[in-house]
């Protein structure tokens, strides 16, 4: 019995050192997300990662628990998976090779999935006409087996800048981020911010709804700066815009917006930036306005002014049967188009006239919103039967003393409009343009109409002719896009392009 005791009683100390001497396990790796500096000792698969990579090693699924994706380049022999709102923070630089593919899982509200350039975050994603960057939603098998009028399977595209907004106070939350994120925040004071390149992208079936009817544009710029380079961009069967500016200066180079819920182009909170060969092309079924603009919007008369410079659009609507106007200036917006077509639209440009304040008639009788050069077919009325009444449109706010100052006024804002029209060069003639939803129905090269006008700001590149493409050129939308059937390991013969 003795022994036996004396054997206990040393076993009994022996385990109580050793448990005293147990090290604390956790994770030890500095690259996990829940990285334990101090473990002393490793734990048994304990560690997670915001990017999880699939057994092939050839599908990478990133998810954002605020670290955001680091400094890092996504290669073209992977496909990420955006798994929820993604974010490049502030200081990191996100690179994206030509060729790579990018997809968003489906969501709804807070679990949409979304990539977010934050404010000086930069993003480096540089595609080209043989190896564009495709964004699309997770189940898009890229074999154009999918509808091209597909929509609203996943978020979108955001870059938030530090560029001048006129909201007060000066920066603002991008719609559909909580107020909670504060990456989500984007304006300052730099109008010359660079966010980085986005070049030869095409973005693919997105805006879901983020929560009350809401959907996230295709692409989303949030005062961006006009350090920033976009070029080649595709936005094609967006539920909701396809490109929105927020303020900002933002500029935007050789864009195709497709097939969209919405508007093709909307700007609000003060935009000024640059914009040329724009294409719009709405499906019969569904599309708002070739351009929604708004100046301010807390408060409307904010500085400063929406007044951004376009060359050589194309905007191609749903019909005259449709009521849809091909543009819309209101809340103080002003702009400027020029050497632009505009084709197969119910209604034509309306601009607001209030009874007092500032407002977007204001701007076009100040000579800062401007329509010069511009050519005008199946707008309202058909063929040569129109006239410049059929594309005015004076939407009258509240506040007129009288029924008959409000008559007076649209009288007078008609006159103004038309005067306007022909000495600026506009006019009403066919561009020899085609619109029919069905592979091979889009014609966008017609006859060659010369430009009238010529920009002053060296940004711009030297066009002479009127609309987005070159008629007598190369048509910039082939090869890239899937409007004209690319996919990324084949050309598909969905082409909708004559």
């Amino acid at each position: 019995m003795h022994d036996l005791s004396k054997n206990l009683l040393l076993f009994a100390l022996g385990s109580s050192i050793l448990m005293g001497c147990e090290k604390e396990k956790g994770c030890t790796d500095p690259l996990a997300s829940n990285f334990d500096g101090a473990a002393e000792k490793a734990c048994d698969d304990c560690c997670t990662y915001s990017t999880q990579t699939d057994t092939s090693g050839q599908m990478v699924v990133i998810t954002d628990m605020g670290e955001g994706t680091g400094t890092t380049t996504w290669r073209s022999d992977k496909t990420y998976i955006l798994d929820g709102f993604v974010f490049v923070n502030a200081g990191q630089t996100l690179t994206i090779e030509p060729g790579t593919v990018i997809k968003g899982k489906a969501g709804q509200g807070s679990n949409a999935s979304a990539l977010i350039v934050a404010k000086n975050g930069t993003i480096m994603a540089e595609g080209t006409a043989s190896a564009p960057i495709v964004f699309t939603f997770e189940n898009d098998p890229l074999d154009g087996s999918i509808p091209v009028q597909t929509k609203g399977q996943w978020g979108g595209v955001i870059v938030l800048g530090n560029a001048r907004l006129n909201s007060s106070p000066g920066s603002s939350q991008i719609e559909g981020i909580p107020t909670s994120e504060t990456r989500g925040l984007y304006g300052g004071n730099n109008d010359a911010d660079n966010s980085g390149v986005l070049k030869y992208i095409s973005i693919r079936h997105g805006g879901t709804d983020i929560g009350a009817g809401n959907e996230i544009n295709g692409l989303t710029l949030g005062g961006v700066g006009s350090g920033t380079t976009i070029e080649y961009i595709e936005v094609i069967s967006n539920a909701d815009d396809g490109i929105e500016f927020f303020g900002g200066t933002a500029r935007v180079k050789y864009a195709l917006v497709a097939f969209c819920g919405d508007d093709s182009y909307d700007y609000d909170q003060g935009y000024r930036g640059f914009g040329q060969f724009w294409v719009a092309i709405q499906e019969p079924a569904e599309g708002n306005r070739g351009g929604e603009h708004d100046g301010g919007t807390s408060p409307e008369d904010g500085t400063p002014y929406a007044h951004p410079m376009i060359y050589n659009a194309t905007y191609i609507g749903r019909g005259i049967s449709e009521a849809e106007p091909v543009l819309t200036f209101r809340d103080n917006a002003a702009g400027e188009y020029h050497n632009s077509i505009f084709y197969n639209w119910g209604k034509g440009v309306d601009i607001e006239n209030l009874a007092s304040g500032q407002d977007s008639y204001e701007r076009f009788t100040n000579n800062e919103l401007v329509l010069a050069g511009n050519v005008f077919w199946e707008v309202n009325t058909s063929g040569v039967n129109a006239s410049v009444s059929d594309i005015f449109t004076i939407s009258m706010g509240d506040g007129w003393p009288s029924a008959t100052d409000s008559l007076n006024s649209i009288s007078a804002a008609n006159s103004a409009f038309q005067s306007s029209f022909q000495a600026r060069g506009n006019q009403i003639t066919d561009p020899g343009l085609s619109a029919n939803f069905s592979q091979g129905g889009y014609a966008l090269t017609g006859h060659t109409i010369s430009a009238y006008s010529t920009a002053n700001d060296p940004w711009f590149e030297t066009a002479s002719f009127t609309g987005a493409l070159d008629p007598s050129g190369t048509n910039w939308l082939k090869s890239w896009t899937l409007l004209d059937g690319y996919q990324p390991s084949q050309m598909s013969s969905s082409s909708y392009l004559d």
